[in-house]
């Protein structure tokens, strides 16, 4: 069995203790769903453009504190409070993944419109990536 190793950075909001930032065993890593809190200061970014920027960044550090980039995500699944936010949503990726994409290779995406059990949450994602490959 191969050994799994927990990930985790302050450059990302804290996780509940049933929980981990993020996990990775061999070759892959999986970040837990991340939201719109600075981790600073504990404080959501207001809408949903903002807020999906403010998760995009959370992610990549996880990413980044298990040695792996945006550039290694294939899988990024994302659940939205409201399909009105979709525009939203998609302006912050256009925004964020690319330039944080240097090989040009998007990661394939998911996303499921949902509610939260926090009505100051409008997004979450989770991304799966896999470090040192070709």
């Amino acid at each position: 069995m191969t050994t799994k190793h927990r990930v985790d950075t302050d450059l990302a909001p804290a996780p509940r203790p049933q929980f981990s930032q993020g996990v990775r065993t061999g070759g892959l890593l999986q970040t837990a769903g991340q939201v719109g809190t600075d981790p600073a200061t504990g404080e959501y970014a207001e809408g949903a453009e903002a807020q999906t920027l403010q998760v995009l960044r959370n992610v990549d550090a996880v990413l980044r504190a298990g040695g792996a980039s945006f550039d290694d995500v294939i899988m990024l699944r994302v659940f939205l409070a409201s399909a009105d936010d979709f525009g939203a949503l998609n302006a912050a990726f256009d925004a964020f993944v690319p330039a944080h994409t240097p090989s040009g290779v998007l990661p394939a995406r998911t996303t499921v419109v949902t509610g939260f059990a926090d009505p100051r949450i409008l997004v979450e994602i989770d991304a799966l990536a896999v470090v040192g490959g070709e």
